[in-house]
């Protein structure tokens, strides 16, 4: 029988780091993490070997891969992460790795067809969105096809609320990913399940606020080191917010086993810490059947 200390966690946001993927990436790419995040930044690349490794060492199971989308092709400082390199990464290590397929409000019926061939064809389980590459707030129209067609494919969609981190010089973002916008989305369409990301730093409360509010919105506290949240956060996890929170790294924004490790040091209540590092995850995403 498995007990409260016999389980592996799932991370809900990482970035797929190999040559192949980075050579995908814009030139700010480096700039960034040495200059923002301040973290290991790898620039050679992370096989994917490399990264199960790391996983190992963190006692990770599972990493939902993101073929994220960020900014309107042909703009300065975007790039789209092509599903097939994220698909091959799942097809090669099916135990270890599930993706995201990220989505682009001006693709129109095209990015939503685009959606469905990734859920149906290619088995990813939800799509991603940085709202703030587009400068459009998530509650803006262009975004309303793809939610419904979340819905009729029964996938979540994970999407970054709180501040831009990102400043460069290509591409100035705005924070325009408010976590109150989410509302208006619950409101429109409850059956929808809305994941906001990065804590919705410095909007925290307000993510609490709407997660608290609607039966369909969740939190996910990637990208942020968990030893800076606020303590509202903390708060939130380990009492009436224990259903509806997930683990994330952003890996490799944030490290496996140094972000696990700041976990531990917070002594969650014992049934909340395998809630919020597996058990919510898998019941959001539909997988309590699937990864057991």
């Amino acid at each position: 029988m498995t007990t409260d200390t016999d389980y592996k966690t799932i991370d809900a946001v990482v970035n797929i780091w190999t040559a192949e993927a980075l050579a995908c990436r814009p030139n700010w790419t480096d700039s960034f993490f040495l200059g923002k995040v301040k973290g290991q930044h790898d620039s050679a690349g992370i096989s994917l070997e490399q990264l199960i490794q790391e996983m190992d060492e963190a006692n990770i199971q599972l990493a939902f891969l993101i073929a994220a989308k960020a900014g309107r092709v042909g703009l300065p400082g975007c790039y789209h992460m092509p599903l097939e390199i994220v698909a091959n990464a799942v097809s090669a290590y099916p135990d270890r790795f599930l993706g995201l397929v990220g989505i682009d409000p001006f693709t129109g019926m095209d990015g939503v067809r685009q959606l469905e061939h990734a859920v149906k064809d290619l088995g990813f389980i939800g799509a991603h969105l940085y709202p703030h590459w587009y400068d459009l707030p998530p509650n803006e129209a262009r975004y309303y096809p793809f939610y419904s067609k979340c819905i009729e494919l029964n996938v979540p969609i994970q999407m970054q609320v709180g501040q831009s981190l990102i400043y460069a010089a290509e591409h100035r973002t705005r924070s325009v990913g408010r976590p109150i916008y989410l509302d208006d989305i619950a409101c429109d369409l409850p059956e929808l399940k809305l994941i906001g990301t990065h804590v919705g730093i410095p909007w925290q409360d307000e993510m609490i606020a709407m997660a608290w509010k609607h039966e369909n919105v969740f939190i996910c506290t990637d990208a942020h080191s968990p030893k800076y949240w606020p303590a509202s956060v903390k708060q939130y996890i380990n009492s009436y917010g224990q259903d509806k929170v997930i683990f994330g790294t952003d890996f490799p924004v944030l490290r496996f086993k140094r972000t696990v490790e700041e976990i531990e040091a917070f002594e969650l209540k014992p049934q909340v810490r395998r809630k919020y590092m597996r058990d919510n995850v898998r019941r959001i995403y539909n997988l309590e059947e699937k990864v057991l």
